[in-house]
């Protein structure tokens, strides 16, 4: 096992690696960017490095002042988390030159799973059902709209080295394709610097199902089942869980080795997620590889009973998987609410601000990771996503109604959040009942809004 392990990233992932650390006795330095100073992984961390200023793309995005710092402080590992450098393959490519294990896949993995119109490509080769589309990348809006042509409209407009829906547009005519295709590159140029752009037909209200992967550097590869994160707005995920209602154990087979067989195809190792979109006849297709541990993997633990940051940390350790394929059962059912800084009557702005005052729910089955503490000050400068609430029970149903209370229970005062939209979602029927798809939250935005209104006033 390593001795130290550097950690670059910050908030309630920074956390959850420190954790996991520690458990293993494994000692720690936090990488941290001038605003995070302050923060809950800083102070819990045997010690600390500042990497830069505020600004992403000149502390916890700077590579050098990272590498720097790990290797100033004795670490043989460095830990990217999400986001950030985590599926940056130049990064993984230069920890290995200096002598640290990058905790996730090689560098040439990220970059064949990176560049979504190779990995289409692959999976293809493979016998992994992918959604129709342009074979590779397309040059410019004349290309896509004979691509489009081809397969029929509405298509997805999808950046080739693209991410939490950034580089993504619609498109369902020809006029349209064409007004939102530079479009979709200029926002890739400026997220990704790379615009090279590939189409898909577009799966009009599908489930967004997604399969956790571990594999060792045995060999070994293992699925430990799916989570459904239909609930999004703009392609960003807001409620997770697992299983899905969707699924029947024959599909849900079916998806799991066909993810096996992805991971096996790109040569992985640790922790990932192959992701595909599921339509109403049950028929289901590739659209990614997320080479990093993700947002929502608390999920996949409570349903598995498995540590996946420690399996990470034993991956990257040389030791094989602790459990074998036969061994990995899903038991009850799980779902997370992610909790962000912003005003959902407000188009989702961002909202940070200081925590004024901070109480966690609890019980049994209840989970919350966060880095928040009351007089913390939540920076403007990175993501708005301040605590997930995770929660466990036998049966969905009873899931469902132990997030109503815990989301009851959660107060966080000092600035907005998403947590009562989260609450109502609870109690729509169609949630309730399971019939969900990527556009319920466009679909139910108003009714939901207004139930926030009412429940607002009821508390005031």
């Amino acid at each position: 096992m390593f001795k130290r392990v550097m950690i670059a990233n910050r908030g309630e992932i920074a956390l959850r690696v420190l954790r996991a650390c520690r458990d293993l006795d494994v000692d720690t330095v936090v990488a941290c960017s001038d605003a995070d100073a302050d923060s809950l992984p800083v102070q819990l961390a045997g010690r600390s490095v500042c990497v830069g200023p505020a600004r992403a793309a000149d502390s916890y995005l700077n590579g050098d002042a990272i590498l720097t710092a790990a290797i100033a402080t004795g670490c043989d590992a460095v830990h990217p988390g999400y986001g950030f450098l985590s599926e940056n393959a130049d990064f993984a490519d230069r920890c290995a030159e200096n002598g640290l294990k990058f905790i996730g896949p090689s560098g040439d993995v990220i970059r064949r799973m990176g560049n979504k119109a190779a990995a289409r490509t692959l999976m293809q080769s493979v016998g992994v059902p992918v959604v129709p589309g342009s074979d590779g990348p397309v040059r410019d809006a004349a290309e896509a709209g004979e691509v489009a042509d081809a397969i029929g409209y509405p298509v997805l407009i999808k950046a080739a080295a693209g991410g939490g829906g950034r580089g993504m547009r619609r498109a369902f005519t020809p006029r349209e394709l064409e007004e939102k295709f530079e479009e979709a590159r200029s926002e890739a140029v400026a997220n990704f610097g790379d615009g090279e752009m590939y189409l898909e037909k577009l799966i009009l209200s599908p489930r967004h199902i997604e399969f956790q992967i571990l594999a060792d550097q045995q060999g070994n590869i293992i699925q430990l089942g799916e989570r459904d994160c239909s609930i999004q707005r703009k392609n960003q995920k807001l409620i997770e869980e697992s299983p899905s209602k969707a699924l029947t154990p024959e599909l849900r087979a079916e998806m799991g080795a066909a993810a096996v067989r992805a991971a096996r195809a790109a040569g992985y190792e640790n922790a990932g997620t192959v992701e595909f979109v599921l339509d109403g006849e049950g028929h289901f297709y590739f659209i990614e590889m997320n080479t990093r541990i993700q947002v929502e993997h608390p999920v996949t633990e409570l349903v598995t009973g498995m540590d996946l940051v420690r399996e990470q940390l034993r991956i990257a350790a040389g030791l094989p998987l602790s459990r074998r394929q036969e061994e990995i059962v899903l038991t009850g059912h799980a779902i997370e609410c992610r909790i962000n800084a912003e005003d959902p009557a407000r188009q989702f702005a961002p909202c940070p601000g200081r925590v004024e005052f901070l109480h966690l729910p609890g019980g049994p089955g209840v989970r919350v990771d966060t880095a928040l503490f009351a007089g913390y000050e939540l920076p403007p400068y990175y993501d708005s996503l301040c605590a997930k609430v995770d929660v466990h029970a036998p049966t969905r149903l009873e899931a469902v109604r132990k997030m109503r209370r815990a989301l009851e229970e959660l107060m966080i005062e000092g600035f907005s959040t998403n947590a009562t939209l989260a609450h109502q979602i609870m109690y729509h029927p169609d949630f309730v009942k399971g019939n969900i798809d990527t556009g319920f939250l466009e679909k139910n935005m108003d009714t939901l809004l207004k139930w926030c209104d009412a429940a607002e006033e009821e508390n005031l």
